[in-house]
């Protein structure tokens, strides 16, 4: 056996095993987060980072480098990702987009997602500006201050999208303007810290952005125009039969969607949202969608997202606060990340004419950050926006603001006359 040869049977014997024990802890704490009424995603977050630093990697070192390394592994660093780009298809697939030829919900959504960004925004730049001298005094104070505005208006699209269906909401309206005002959102997060990063880096200029904005503009139209009325024509081509989807079919559109995937992942705004849109395509088609659910979205669910969570808790350690000071700040920093979500996006419900309980509903909702703040803070700790300590805060953030959001449906919903889905009443 050649040294080549040996070492690919050692990577993969690595991998298998790393899967093993991911996929295995992610199920067994969906089922445990479901049995005390949480939905069954927030426990694959949490097995996510107690393989990580934060358990595993405190309590036993040596086995955690044994299994996972010092790092995620380049094949799981993939996996993770296209994982994430298969659930936004899928989650782009899910929902009916119909109620959004209603003019309330047309401007409820553009009302929410204005509100949800803004609002977040300007309190994490100020919260910036303030703890700049004592969290981050050997950062530039500007681009800090700009990166926590930018880590504060991040809405989780993909988690939030799992939350939607397991409580039912994903057709209703209140589920599509979440939904639509978050991706907004995040679409808007992302173009915002492309110009955070250039302009940390001496590289901004208004041309670069206009160029970003530009290809954004491309991108809806080809979708709209072109790849729209192809779609029709392909399930034409190649119709669902006994409710299964044809090799040819399911091979087009894998390639489709990772496509899309480059398109927006050149255009800066990461990857996922080209799955996401291309789900769109195809949401009208509910044969297709059907199909797609059970013969792929199943794998999905329960091979590829247990890894995409690893893969993040792997790099997030949140046992690294210490001291009165980083509890204050923490605490300043969730007060403005709750309040700063659901108060705005509160207001811009009721403006559009929802109810007081389901205005209440869209805050908590958009309020779910989860693992779409963790993409967001790696990237910004990688490119070094935020010190070690506002980076821990910021992770329990977005793991506290996302639990929370469970425990609120199930006292809202059935206020607003939704009933809580069998499996996670209690």
């Amino acid at each position: 056996m050649t040294a080549s040869v040996h070492q690919a049977e050692h990577l993969l014997f690595s991998v298998l095993l790393q899967l093993i024990i991911m996929i295995g802890a992610a199920r067994l704490m969906n089922s445990c987060f479901r049995r005390v009424g949480q939905p069954g995603v927030i426990g694959e977050i949490v097995a996510g980072l107690m393989l990580g630093p934060s358990l595993l990697g405190h309590f036993f070192p040596g086995l955690s480098a044994e299994v996972f390394g010092t790092s995620a592994s380049p094949p799981i660093a993939v996996l993770s990702q296209i994982g994430l780009i298969l659930l936004m298809f899928q989650i782009g697939t899910d929902f009916e987009f119909g109620h959004l030829k209603a003019a309330r919900n047309r401007r409820a959504t553009v009302t929410v997602a204005i509100a949800s960004i803004c609002v977040p925004f300007a309190l994490g730049f100020v919260i910036g500006e303030a703890s700049a001298p004592t969290l981050a005094p050997s950062i530039d104070a500007l681009t800090y201050s700009l990166f926590l505005g930018v880590a504060l208006a991040i809405t989780a699209v993909p988690i939030l999208g799992r939350i939607l269906r397991e409580y039912g909401l994903n057709q209703t309206e209140i589920g599509v303007v979440a939904i639509s005002a978050a991706a907004i959102n995040d679409v808007v997060g992302w173009i915002l810290l492309a110009g955070v990063s250039a302009y940390a880096t001496a590289r901004f200029s208004t041309l670069q952005m206009g160029l970003q904005l530009g290809g954004l503009v491309v991108l809806v139209v080809v979708l709209w125009l072109a790849l729209r009325p192809l779609a029709n024509l392909l399930l034409r081509a190649l119709p669902i039969r006994d409710a299964e989807l044809p090799p040819n079919l399911m091979a087009i559109v894998l390639c489709l969607i990772f496509a899309l995937a480059i398109w927006t992942f050149q255009l800066g705004i990461f990857a996922i949202f080209g799955g996401f849109a291309g789900g769109l395509l195809f949401h009208r088609h509910l044969g297709f969608v059907e199909a797609w659910r059970r013969q792929v979205g199943q794998f999905v669910l329960v091979f590829f997202l247990p890894i995409f969570f690893t893969f993040t808790g792997l790099r997030t350690n949140i046992l690294g606060l210490t001291g009165a000071t980083d509890l204050e700040w923490l605490a300043i920093v969730l007060a403005a990340a709750i309040l700063g979500k659901i108060i705005p996006v509160y207001i811009g419900g009721r403006l559009a004419g929802f109810s007081h309980h389901e205005a209440t509903i869209l805050g908590s909702l958009m309020n779910t950050r989860a693992l779409m703040e963790l993409i967001v803070l790696n990237i910004g700790f990688d490119l070094g926006f935020i010190p070690q300590n506002l980076f821990t805060m910021m992770v329990i953030m977005a793991v506290a603001t996302t639990v929370m959001t469970g425990p609120l449906l199930k006292i809202l919903l059935p206020r607003a006359g939704h009933a809580i889905p069998v499996g996670i009443e209690a």
